[in-house]
């Protein structure tokens, strides 16, 4: 599920390790006998997602689903990660092998050895399961064999672009706990098993995910609305802008009410007057910056957006006025919902009903 970009720039070419230079950000030689580093700077990592670059030799991985990928010779391989806050994890995968990394804040900066199949070429994918606002990490490279390679990994044809913009469903949280949600441990939060990530994986799309457990429009759990971070590097309020040209999406999804609902609710509070309001805005915003996508509207799978008359009655009116001036706006109602947050399970069979509805949609024509 990587999409292969490069460094802005730098094209990928296999290089020995021992031919780097001080320019590429690489530390002082190691010790005899020890492992030769790759700093994540060097041209040949693929990068997905939404990273902060401002310091290249040590990105700040910040978002769910973002992805970081190299192929590379060897035996030995280690994981490299500085500058943790809160929870942080990866599925850390080697030709297909995958190990869950756990980073937290407060550790030192962390040198984590993962299995390696024997010598030869192998490819590694690290994949970042929590939610952005869970934590971030500092990506500051991997260590390899003395004398061995890295390759850029060969770039997968995907056949389209999703965004998913969306909250605690989307995320994926709690995806993996038991009867009951709980948030103390974000190790059961797999952003690799939501309904945005099998979507797209039935589509072979490249896709980003851009959710926040708890947000919503107007209110909801957290600090911030969605209209302030959906695209932001971070996920606060005062985050620098992410460069949306640098990756355009060809479908965004929209599924965001929940909080606004929910969180009201369980105060004794009001429905929010100007949510409408706030949810045409958003959806203007996005045609904004990407004129030429189609934008899918949803509502449902937990049990506001199922049951809630006030944030049914409001997300309609919402959408019937955004698709009367756009036809490049659709929208689906999910028909299967949870109390909890949704399981595994319950994400592959909202996926399934979204991948049928989308099959049969004219705009995915010629896409899927």
């Amino acid at each position: 599920m990587m999409y292969h970009r490069l460094l802005p720039g730098i094209a990928g070419v296999a290089l020995a390790l021992s031919a780097l230079g001080a320019d590429t950000g690489a530390a002082s030689a190691p010790a005899a006998g020890s492992l030769q580093l790759v700093p994540a700077s060097d041209p040949r990592f693929s990068y997905d997602g939404r990273f902060d670059f401002s310091a290249p030799a040590s990105p700040v991985v910040i978002w769910e689903a973002s992805t970081i990928g190299i192929d590379f010779e060897g035996d030995r391989l280690d994981l490299r990660f500085g500058g943790v806050t809160g929870q942080v994890f990866f599925n850390a995968s080697v030709d297909g092998a995958s190990t869950v990394v756990a980073l937290r804040e407060g550790m030192p900066d962390r040198t984590i050895a993962l299995p390696v199949p024997g010598s030869g070429r192998h490819h590694l994918a690290l994949f970042k399961r929590s939610e952005a606002t869970a934590g971030t990490a500092h990506f500051n490279g991997i260590g390899i064999a003395r004398g061995g390679m890295v390759f850029s990994p060969p770039a997968p044809r995907y056949r389209m672009r999703m965004e998913f913009i969306g909250d605690s469903i989307t995320v994926g949280a709690c995806d993996e706990d038991g009867d009951k949600d709980q948030w103390d441990d974000r190790s059961t939060h797999d952003a690799a098993f939501s309904w945005a990530a099998l979507t797209a994986a039935a589509f072979s799309a490249d896709y980003e995910n851009i959710s926040v457990s708890g947000i919503g429009l107007a209110t909801g759990f957290v600090d911030v609305l969605d209209g302030q971070v959906w695209d932001g590097v971070y996920p606060t309020a005062a985050s620098a802008r992410a460069n949306l040209d640098a990756w355009i999406p060809d479908v965004v999804f929209v599924l965001l009410g929940d909080n606004d609902d929910s969180f009201p609710r369980s105060r004794g509070l009001p429905f929010p007057g100007n949510f409408a309001e706030k949810y045409v805005s958003l959806v203007h915003a996005i045609r904004a910056a990407y004129p030429k996508a189609s934008i899918v509207l949803l509502n449902g799978a937990m049990w506001a957006g199922t049951h809630s008359t006030e944030l049914g009655a409001a997300w309609t009116a919402a959408v019937s006025s955004l698709e009367a001036r756009d036809p490049g706006i659709s929208h689906y109602v999910f028909v299967h919902w949870t109390s909890n947050h949704p399981r595994v399970a319950d994400h592959r069979v909202l996926a399934d009903e979204l991948v049928a509805w989308l099959k049969a949609q004219p705009f995915m024509n010629g896409r899927s």
